[in-house]
């Protein structure tokens, strides 16, 4: 089923209270280990809509949402960042122009 283990790879790292933001449905064995945790899970489609936009803009000015960013690369280290990712890391990967 979609977001098993990836969300129980990410509920491993999220503090107690914390919240979990999927793109894809979580099973409801993850939800009851987030919910013991105090841990609130938010299930976001991939249709962009403008409630949505203004409550994650909301979040990011409260502070409350800040992603985890794995590595930094030049652009012109592509390659390099590409090799990156094939390793799995956790986190995002921001390459800077």
């Amino acid at each position: 089923m979609p977001g098993g283990d990836h969300a129980d790879q990410s509920l491993a790292v999220l503090r107690d209270g914390g919240v979990l933001v999927s793109l894809l449905n979580v099973h409801d064995a993850t939800r009851a280990k987030a919910g013991a945790r105090g841990i609130r899970v938010e299930c976001m489609s991939g249709v962009p809509d403008r409630d949505g936009l203004v409550e994650l803009a909301r979040l990011v000015d409260a502070s409350k949402l800040s992603p985890h960013v794995a590595k930094t690369f030049p652009l012109e280290q592509a390659g390099a960042a590409h090799a990156f990712l094939a390793t799995r890391p956790i986190g995002k990967l921001v390459l800077t122009v």
